[in-house]
């Protein structure tokens, strides 16, 4: 087995251990955006999941150039994301620069963000869609058919850990959970945006920095991006290398 199909293997068996009392869906999907971008070879990742209402949320971004993206596609109600959540189906675009006709504010967004074409994947289990995941590249071309199985495989396999999950609560608890899942983002952003300032570095290195914290210390991110925004921590940036 090769190294890159035993960390394909790995990732698989991390999606899978969603069944555990202190299941964090925003940590998950955090995951899945960087191992989608690590495994698959795209530039950024970004993942939108509905709520009890059935509206698309952002969730996770591997880059705050992604994220920006997405809330675009958010604020406008148009993009890839939209269509793969409504038609349960792929949905891509190899040139963006040729895109403005189908999703014009979108991809006015992300051709300014650097990326030039995109792939999104619905979220889904049979019938049921929860979401989709974009991925972006920086490259024109369309992603060959084994990198969209294997990301198709990874969204799904990600859908199928938060059915299970939710189906240990009652309605009423999942939507509290997803709700919280939405205030910790709120909450995580402020914290970067904080660390960003204060210590005058870029966002995504802001967001790196919580998050090595967070898993050094043992420590939920939601906790240590509080305690941030409340001024209760302060973390330095890693020395540069000499």
């Amino acid at each position: 087995m090769s190294a890159s199909d035993r960390r394909v293997r790995e990732v698989f068996i991390e999606l899978s251990d969603t069944l555990v009392d202190d299941f964090d869906v925003i940590e998950f999907l955090d995951r899945l955006a960087a191992h989608c971008s690590e495994l698959l070879g795209v530039s950024a990742c970004g993942i939108l999941l509905a709520d009890h209402h059935g509206a698309l949320n952002l969730v996770a971004a591997s880059t705050e150039q992604a994220r920006l993206v997405e809330l675009t596609q958010l604020q406008t109600l148009q993009g890839p994301c939209f269509e793969a959540f409504s038609t349960g189906r792929p949905v891509q675009h190899p040139d963006l620069r040729n895109a403005h006709g189908r999703w014009p504010r979108f991809t006015a967004a992300a051709v300014s963000g650097g990326y030039l074409s995109v792939q999104a994947l619905p979220m889904r289990l049979r019938d049921t869609v929860l979401g989709a995941v974009n991925l972006f590249s920086r490259t024109t071309g369309e992603l060959d058919a084994d990198t969209i199985t294997l990301g198709q495989a990874l969204a799904d396999a990600a859908t199928i850990g938060i059915v299970h999950q939710r189906a240990l609560a009652r309605q009423e608890i999942v939507t509290e959970q997803l709700q919280n899942a939405l205030n910790s983002r709120i909450l995580i952003e402020q914290a970067k945006g904080f660390l960003s300032h204060s210590l005058d570095i870029d966002v995504d290195d802001a967001f790196a920095l919580m998050r090595s914290y967070a898993r050094a210390n043992n420590r939920r991110l939601t906790e240590v991006a509080d305690d941030i925004v409340q001024t209760r921590l302060t973390l330095t940036p890693a020395p540069a290398p000499e």
